[in-house]
């Protein structure tokens, strides 16, 4: 059994910055656990808008805080989120997440996992797992 708390992720290599200051991920956990997924509370700052491509990765996103919209790229649909609000990128969706009045509290899951430190690349994305392909084997069945 693994128990962790917000105060011990806080500060640690669990907790993950954008340079840029819009986010940040706290990474309960990670592949290393061997859970088959990763689980991170992420804040959106308020006024932000993020651009996020998961090319590699499906995640679900579930907000228990705050407020902001994200805006589907390929259709152009802008849905509002708040407290109570799920999505999923299941077709690894091009997308802006923004912050809206108040700082979003959002908990993810994401399938493959994490594996720790990753930050967005230049698309918005996370590196492949290194079992990339035995993952995408995995979600075509």
């Amino acid at each position: 059994m693994i128990i962790r708390t917000l105060e011990e992720i806080q500060g640690s290599e669990r907790e993950v910055q954008a340079e840029n200051g819009h986010w940040v991920s706290r990474r309960f956990v990670l592949d290393g656990d061997g859970a088959g997924f990763s689980f991170h509370e992420t804040i959106i700052k308020a006024g932000t808008e993020t651009h996020i491509w998961y090319k590699n990765h499906i995640e679900a996103v579930y907000c228990v805080a705050g407020d902001g919209e994200i805006e589907d790229l390929k259709t152009g649909e802008v849905h509002p989120i708040k407290d109570g609000t799920l999505y999923l990128l299941d077709q690894h969706d091009e997308h802006l997440l923004r912050g809206g009045k108040a700082d979003m509290r959002l908990i993810c899951a994401f399938n493959p996992p994490v594996i720790g430190r990753e930050h967005h690349d230049a698309d918005g994305a996370y590196s492949p797992h290194p079992d990339h392909d035995q993952w995408a084997e995995l979600r075509k069945r």
